[in-house]
């Protein structure tokens, strides 16, 4: 599979400012990308006081979260590292890091070896950065998952949602943030990979690391919470353990399933079987009508999350038939109906949100 320029993601390609050397750039390289891209810059700001779901009082926090991790973006290769490492064995390191990241709040560790397939070719988040290349030299990746409220994300696509996501975002990065300060304090080199410093696709990586497989959505879905998560990673050069890669197999699954690709409102998300792409057959999700219903919610939306069986969660008994024999998933798919996610929810919870 061919490497991802972050230039091309629409996070990075919504922050090209007219007139500046990177807008000129992107668009003289990619003309046929400029007509799309400037009409979604002339749309209100995604938490807009014009956006469907916006309210004065509980918009500003997906701002507040928002704007706390910009400011935190910086911190990433954490403090200089003392000259004198810590000597232990890798599965000692290991069972560390594990420990750490779950008490303060990972539900899913995994470590992956270096692997250039999931790392950007170049940056493009931020001009400061744009079109410098990713040089991927720490030969271990600890990748991690934080739940996400499944109460609020069964909301989906209103803003208890999108809030719910955003603090699974800081949960992650904060996560990352000891972590990585714990490793340089003995010695070792490390870098967090967080909301809007990422120097590699997330869910490429959390493949590699053993969390899961990527389902129809292009989303990593994890046998445990599916896709109601949110992902971290530090990559480091202190010896580790890496994991097998997950006994999760999602595409039969997803070519029976499709529940994604018919609900999302943006129709976004492919009813297709995977194409060929880059040599390899894969789901491909159209970035652009996605984020531009994400610019009229004033949310993530999230329905492709909330809609998947994976996510409900799925009793661990009808996941090991689906390992057994990938045609109980036909039965699996009729158990879990399609609105199945929006039974249960505990309202109670959400009345702060009224």
């Amino acid at each position: 599979m061919a490497r991802i320029d972050e230039r091309d993601v629409m996070f990075s390609r919504i922050t090209r400012v007219e007139g500046t050397k990177e807008y000129k750039d992107y668009y003289t390289r990619n003309p046929e990308k400029k007509e799309f891209d400037d009409a979604l810059r002339s749309m209100p700001p995604m938490n807009g006081q014009t956006t469907k779901f916006f309210h004065p009082l509980d918009s500003p926090m997906v701002d507040a979260a928002f704007g706390f991790l910009s400011d935190i973006r910086g911190l990433v290769d954490g403090p200089e590292a003392p000259s004198e490492k810590v000597e232990a064995l890798p599965e000692e390191f290991t069972d560390k890091l594990r420990g750490l990241a779950s008490f303060y709040g990972a539900s899913l560790t995994g470590v992956a070896l270096l692997d250039d397939s999931y790392y950007y070719t170049h940056r493009g988040r931020t001009d400061q950065v744009y079109g410098q290349r990713v040089e991927a030299d720490l030969p271990y990746t600890f990748v991690f998952a934080v739940e996400t409220d499944k109460d609020y994300i069964n909301t989906a696509p209103v803003l208890s949602q999108s809030i719910a996501v955003t603090k699974g975002y800081v949960d992650a990065a904060i996560i990352g943030m000891i972590l990585t300060y714990y490793i340089k304090s003995m010695g070792y080199r490390a870098r967090n990979h967080m909301d809007g410093n990422y120097l590699m696709v997330m869910p490429l990586a959390a493949r590699a690391a053993g969390l899961g497989d990527i389902g129809r959505h292009g989303l990593l879905v994890t046998p445990e919470y599916g896709s109601r998560i949110r992902l971290g990673a530090v990559t480091t050069d202190m010896p580790l353990l890496a994991d097998k890669r997950s006994p999760l197999k999602i595409r039969e699954f997803c070519e029976a399933c499709g529940r994604c690709a018919l609900l999302c409102p943006s129709k976004a998300i492919s009813a297709d079987s995977p194409k060929k792409i880059d040599g390899v057959e894969r789901w491909q999700t159209d970035q652009g009508k996605c984020f531009r219903k994400w610019m009229e919610f004033g949310t993530d939306c999230g329905i492709c999350v909330a809609v998947c069986p994976f996510s409900l969660p799925m009793d661990k008994k009808d996941l090991e038939k689906y390992y057994e024999d990938p045609e109980n998933r036909h039965d699996i798919l009729e158990k879990y109906g399609t609105m199945e996610y929006r039974k249960n929810i505990n309202n109670e919870k959400l009345d702060w949100l009224k």
